[in-house]
């Protein structure tokens, strides 16, 4: 699957290399920040009992204030297969009030979200069915699916219950849809050596034009492509999560920068203005290799790289990846962040009035 454009970003990754590894080398971490935001738990309001699970998943609809979640079903691993009938992508309003739900039967663990420019609803599947005793010819997952804003199923990527080497997906993390309509597939879940890591580019027909980027440590390479966005200017924003790191490519695939500022993102959301929210799941006493680093949601310039601010982990002693995974914005500058547990569900996070 290697092209004249997957060439081309490995020789500038080679040449830019020294410098780019240097910076992250040298790098301190950005916890002294201020945090000007207050923390409001409970904000969405599920139908009675049902309980929020684990999502790393949350967009913002066209209207620029409701809000998309999918969530995995009331638990984690498995639940959604357990519960086949279960809805698990949900709107909600300004209010915090489920609008509407869909997507029961086609998705086992929703990964990523992404609404594009036409309102419709992508969802990125990053596990199979097959921890039960189902037979292979009932396996599916590993796939990206598209979803009318009405929840009508429109396009599915990818072979069913999942494909490594020329084929794919295995546990694609995210999807992005350009304003051309191009769709960009960040693909692999572990960040162990020689496993599957890499991004894929597809026409808006759902042809796949080609893929850039393999497991490793250098520019250009990842270590779980956890999460995608783009700027105005239609650069393609990755959090290489494993590596501790944002790169930025062109739509080519070609390497435009490295950042490791924004700490070790999970999640990663650019809004209009071009300001950037990077949501850090892991660092400290989840990921020790990045233990200087605060958990929290980092907010700051998609075009300086400047961060401004930091929200940090509102329960800093947790052991597991209690601050948010995914993150979003709204028009009113209103931060959402998806955890997946723990504690699971969505947090709002406010500008304080001064």
């Amino acid at each position: 699957m290697t092209n004249n454009n997957t060439l081309k970003s490995v020789f500038i990754a080679l040449a830019l290399a020294p410098a780019l590894a240097f910076a992250q080398a040298d790098m301190p971490p950005t916890n002294d920040l201020p945090n000007p935001y207050l923390t409001q738990s409970g904000y969405f309001k599920l139908p009675a009992g049902r309980n929020w699970g684990s999502s790393s998943t949350v967009d913002i609809d066209l209207d620029g204030e409701s809000i998309w979640v999918a969530e995995r079903c009331g638990g984690n691993i498995n639940a959604c297969v357990q519960s086949p009938d279960t809805n698990l992508v949900m709107l909600f309003d300004k209010n915090g009030t489920m609008v509407r739900s869909f997507g029961a039967g086609y998705i086992t663990w929703p990964h990523g979200i992404h609404v594009d420019y036409e309102g419709n609803v992508w969802i990125a599947d990053g596990r199979d069915n097959q921890g039960g005793n189902n037979p292979p010819a009932n396996a599916y997952g590993h796939q990206i699916h598209k979803f009318s804003p009405t929840g009508v199923h429109l396009m599915t990527l990818g072979k069913k219950g999942g494909g490594a080497d020329d084929e794919y997906f295995l546990t694609p993390n995210d999807v992005h849809v350009a304003p051309d309509g191009s769709i960009f597939v960040g693909e692999g879940h572990s960040s162990a050596e020689g496993t599957v890591n890499r991004v894929h580019k597809f026409d808006a027909e759902g042809n796949h034009l080609f893929s850039f980027g393999e497991w490793g440590t250098e520019p250009g390479n990842f270590r779980q492509p956890h999460s995608l966005a783009m700027d105005s200017k239609g650069r393609l924003f990755v959090a290489d999560r494993g590596n501790n790191r944002i790169q930025i490519f062109d739509q080519e695939g070609n390497l435009l920068d490295v950042w490791p500022q924004f700490s070790r993102l999970s999640g990663i959301f650019i809004d209009k203005n071009d300001v950037l929210y990077g949501a850090d799941s892991e660092s400290g006493s989840v990921n020790p290799d990045h233990g200087d680093w605060f958990r929290g949601i980092r907010v700051g310039s998609a075009i300086t790289g400047e961060v401004e601010f930091l929200i940090p982990d509102p329960q800093p002693d947790c052991s597991g990846t209690c601050t948010a995974e995914g993150v979003v914005a709204d028009a009113n500058g209103n931060i959402f962040g998806a955890e997946v547990g723990p504690v699971g569900g969505i947090k709002r996070y406010v500008r304080a009035l001064k």
